[in-house]
This record gives structure tokens, C-alpha cells and sequence, in this order.
């Protein structure tokens, strides 16, 4: 991964050059940023341009087979963890290493991909990803051995908020206490959920969302979009590249949120006057009970912002409305009334609570009930 591949974020490509240039390569650092951001992509390209002493913005004119070797992720000097869940060929103690192989070829395919992309690559179901301490004892492991070619060993931990208690108490001592040459890369989505004092042990650098122009710029050189139809898909997409991926892909499951979303609310309004749809509710409700839960938070976060392109529209700032529904037959300017300042708080609480209610394993058709039935009385209040 050469830093040429990565779309935008050219500062902080830049600082990472320095910090090598100046000899200041902190051996903890915590990359933050939202999904589709490329922190990813920089930390691999980071990393690359460490251990195969790359130099220039290009990060090339290095070690050629070590760059070789980091084209397949298979430098013996690159590790990674991740989250990881039980299998039919990993029954227990499920680790990074033992998912290697799929893991190269997931990164490979698309360095933007989304927690959600990697479980359904896993098929994980209702289970949860987590990076459980058998991954920091097994990197222990590995990184008191000496590096294969004398320079840099970089370990790059995606997800690290994944990280039970167990695994982030052990990785603290190495991260505190790290062998010679040795780098350790967390990259994040967010920090409430890393143990504070690995926090405080880390150089945090923050990824903004990517620019309109630089996704457009790098639709119209990849996908061989028009200028006019990459924009679109630019500004829709709000700074995830991933997303912008998955919008041109006809099968992408916002389709399936979309058309789950609009009968939803139709069955809410409508069961003010036709209480018989309260039972169609409960049964939307057991249809999406069934999904993963990782599924389930997905769609969650689809309502949220659906809510929101409404409520935005509703109040006249439709420069920020970016939402074009798939149904022709459902207008998003017929739906914005319906939304307001009455409403969208108590909205914004019942699906929030629903997603704290998933977090911790609720039972789902409880969750999602709940929410539709308060949904039938807030969707008419005025």
C-alpha cells in the first residue's frame, strides 16, 4: 500500500513523512477516524514505508522485495489483529492469525471496507467481534522474537475499540514497555471504548471525513464515473468512501434499509386510525429480529439520518439534504412534514435507545417493538 494509493488526507500524509524525515516515530499511535475515512489504508501505507525504508511521497525507492512482500501483506514483519468470532473451522478461542489468509484477502480486495463488510466476510450472525487476550498473548509472543530483516516490527490493531478488558490490560505492557524497533498502530472509529490508560500511552491522530472533491476525483479515475455522476455520488456518500463503493453497487443494502424504513413508517402513521397494523408492526418488528445484530445497528443508524434528511428538508436547509430515496413513489418532501421540532428529539431517543438496547445483547423483538409502537404516537404529534 504506497501512500499515492490512499485518497486525499494529504496533511497528514505529510506529517507522517516528517515524523520518519526527523527521526520522531512514536512507537504507540492511535489513528481516529470514521468509517470509509482511509485510516486503514494510511497505517498499512505507514507501515510500509517504515519497515521497507521507503523515501519521497511516493513511498517508493526502498527495499523492492520487502515492498513486494507488503503488496500481498505478507511481509513476515507486518501483524495485525482484529476482531475475530467463533467459526465451523475455529470452534473456540477464536485468533487474528487463524483468519490471516481471509483477512490478506479482504483488505486486498477493498483497504476501505467497513467493520460490517469484514463480519459478513465471517458470517458472524447474532455474534459479536471482539480481539480477546489469546491475540495479545500470541503477539507477545511474536514480537519478543527478533524482526526477520533487522528494521521496524509493526503491529496494526483495526477495530481497537474491539478489545475486551483482557486484551487491552495486556497489550498495556507492551505498549508501555515495546521491544527495540517496534511500532504498534491502533486504528479506531472512536475512543469511548479504548481503556483510557492506552489512550494516554498513544500520538492520536484524527482523520477527518473525505472531501467531495477528492472522492469525485478518485471515482471518475477508478470507477470511470462522469464528472457530474461521480459528484453525486460524492456528496451522497458524506465522506465515506466504502459507502460511495457500496451506492454503486445495485444489491447494496441500503435498498433493503430503504424499503424496511418507508413500510415501517407507513404501518406507524397508519395505525392511529387502523389499529390491525399494530400487528403488522410486531411482525416488521420479528422479521428484523432476525438479522445479525451488527445488522440491526446498521439499519438503526439508516432511521437516524433518514429522520434527519427529513427533519432538514422540513426546516428549508435543503442545500444539506443529500438523501434521494430508491422508490419514485415515495418523496421524501411529502415525508419531511411529518418530522419537526415536536417530534425529532423524542425520535432521536427511542432509536438510540434501541441501539443501546442491542449493544448489550436485548432481546431484539422486545427492542424493535417497543420502538414501532412509540413510533405510531410520535409520528403524528404536531
Amino acid at each position: 500500500m504506497l501512500f499515492s494509493n490512499i485518497i486525499g488526507q494529504d496533511k497528514i500524509k505529510e506529517h507522517l513523512w516528517q515524523s520518519v524525515a526527523h527521526g520522531r516515530i512514536p512507537h504507540a499511535q492511535l489513528f481516529v477516524g470514521p468509517e470509509g475515512s482511509g485510516a486503514l489504508s494510511m497505517a498499512i501505507a505507514y507501515a510500509q514505508y517504515l519497515t521497507c525504508q521507503n523515501t519521497g511521497e511516493e513511498n517508493s525507492n526502498g527495499n523492492s522485495s520487502c515492498n513486494i512482500q507488503f503488496e500481498k501483506l505478507s511481509h513476515p514483519d507486518l501483524h495485525f489483529l482484529y476482531p475475530t468470532v467463533t467459526t465451523k473451522e475455529v470452534s473456540s478461542k477464536p485468533k487474528s492469525i487463524d483468519f490471516l489468509p481471509l483477512w490478506r484477502e479482504f483488505v486486498l480486495k477493498n483497504p476501505y471496507a467497513s467493520l460490517m463488510d469484514w463480519y459478513d466476510t465471517l458470517q458472524v450472525g447474532n455474534k459479536q467481534g471482539l480481539i480477546r487476550v489469546d491475540d495479545a498473548i500470541e503477539i507477545q509472543r511474536i514480537f519478543s522474537l527478533k524482526s526477520f530483516e533487522g528494521g521496524y516490527k509493526v503491529l496494526i490493531i483495526w477495530m481497537a475499540e474491539k478489545m475486551n478488558l483482557e486484551c487491552s490490560n495486556k497489550l498495556l505492557k507492551m505498549i508501555e514497555e515495546p521491544p527495540a524497533n517496534t511500532v504498534i498502530i491502533l486504528v479506531a472509529e472512536k475512543t469511548d471504548e479504548i481503556l483510557p490508560t492506552i489512550l494516554s500511552r498513544c500520538q492520536v491522530l484524527r482523520f477527518p471525513k473525505l472531501t467531495v472533491e477528492d472522492i469525485q476525483i478518485n471515482l471518475m479515475k477508478t470507477q470511470y464515473l462522469d464528472a457530474e455522476s461521480a459528484r453525486k455520488l460524492a456528496v451522497r456518500c458524506q465522506g465515506n468512501y466504502q459507502k460511495a463503493l457500496q451506492l454503486l453497487d445495485v444489491d447494496f443494502q441500503e435498498h433493503t434499509f430503504e424499503n424496511l424504513f418507508i413500510h415501517w413508517v407507513r404501518m406507524a402513521f397508519a395505525a392511529k386510525k387502523n389499529p390491525t397494523k399494530v400487528i403488522e408492526l410486531i411482525q416488521w418488528s420479528e422479521e428484523v429480529a432476525t438479522y445479525g445484530r451488527e445488522k440491526q445497528k446498521a439499519f438503526l443508524d439508516f432511521c437516524l439520518e433518514f429522520f434527519r434528511q427529513a427533519l432538514l428538508l422540513n426546516y428549508q436547509a435543503g442545500n444539506l439534504v443529500y438523501y434521494e430515496p430508491f422508490q419514485e413513489q415515495f418523496k421524501l418532501e411529502n415525508f419531511a412534514p411529518f418530522v419537526n421540532g415536536s417530534n425529532i428529539t423524542e425520535i432521536y431517543e427511542v432509536i438510540e435507545a434501541a441501539q443501546y438496547g442491542i449493544e448489550r445483547n436485548g432481546n431484539p423483538k422486545l427492542i424493535f417493538s417497543d420502538m414501532s409502537i412509540k413510533l405510531t404516537r410520535l409520528i403524528h404529534k404536531k
